[in-house]
């Protein structure tokens, strides 16, 4: 078998199916160094092989995380060599090969730390940038794709094209991200491209900014900001200040565009100000019906 055919053959395949360029890199990534590894063809591996393979992995110190990504894409490199190129074998990864993940809560972002953060933002466009993320839980790359005419500044909606897992979902403008947004328009320079956000200096100035790019002004921001803290936190405190404020959980997952509710359940575990609300709703109750049940005791034991 021709292993780089089969390689070009299944990147072709996941293009057809819509996979993300990101999603399409780290397939063929992980395959890559597979492969090097590799000392036998590929359609004689077989469980041991892939045992070996995850040792090989762990030794190198890896999170078993980042080895499950290797194990995602190895498995659906095995999936299409059976099934659509009818290679005959036994698929060698087994489901039970996943390693168990620890499930660290999502950290978010104190009030304090959103103020002391966006105090240091002199920036528009890096004010619009992170305060869309803040107020529309949005991804880097997503932030990164933004297009002019995804935004609907009359309705107040942004329209997010593919984001994760290639779906698109509407989400709205707070007035704050509305202002930020209106405030670095007037200020955008004109360009050919359709991308809201775009590079302002270097040779690539003019042109849609990376998700790198958005990366390193978070971090140049947060060490001004004495913070340690990511992009992504944004929209994990988007989740955790929605929730605190009562929202619906299935309203949530559908602007953070989770297919699954399970995900945005996990933002409810640190939603500590609604449970704090919730708790002492629920014990007033109970020291209420305590109250009256005493009373009605008393008044009976008077009877008496």
């Amino acid at each position: 078998m021709a292993i780089t055919d089969s390689i070009l053959n299944y990147r072709r395949f996941l293009k057809r199916r819509n996979y993300s360029k990101y999603t399409l890199r780290n397939y063929m990534n992980t395959l890559r160094h597979f492969v090097i590894w590799l000392d036998v063809p590929i359609e004689e591996v077989n469980h041991k092989k892939i045992l070996s393979f995850i040792d090989y992995l762990l030794d190198k110190r890896l999170k078993p995380k980042t080895i499950n990504c290797y194990l995602d894409s190895i498995r659906g490199f095995y999936d299409y060599l059976i099934h659509e190129e009818d290679v005959a074998m036994t698929h060698p990864v087994k489901r039970g090969y996943t390693l168990r993940l620890s499930r660290p809560l999502p950290r978010y972002l104190r009030d304090e730390q959103v103020s002391k953060l966006f105090d240091c933002i002199d920036n528009p466009r890096d004010f619009a940038m992170f305060k869309l993320m803040l107020r529309c839980g949005l991804r880097v790359e997503e932030v990164a794709n933004i297009t002019l005419d995804a935004l609907d500044l009359r309705r107040g909606q942004l329209l997010v094209r593919e984001g994760k897992g290639g779906k698109d979902r509407m989400v709205y403008l707070s007035h704050d991200a509305y202002r930020a947004v209106v405030e670095y328009m007037k200020l955008r320079p004109d360009s050919r491209t359709n991308n809201l956000f775009l590079v302002e200096k270097g040779r690539f100035k003019g042109k849609p900014i990376m998700v790198r790019g958005i990366q390193h002004r978070m971090q140049h921001y947060a060490k001004k900001a004495g913070l340690k803290i990511s992009s992504h936190q944004l929209r994990h405190t988007m989740a955790t200040q929605m929730l605190n404020a009562d929202a619906d959980v299935e309203s949530l997952q559908d602007l953070l565009g989770h297919t699954h509710v399970k995900t945005t359940q996990r933002y409810a575990k640190i939603s500590n100000q609604k449970v704090r609300r919730d708790y002492y709703k629920a014990m007033d109750k109970v020291l209420e019906r305590h109250r009256t049940g005493r009373m009605k005791h008393l008044d009976n034991q008077e009877t008496l």
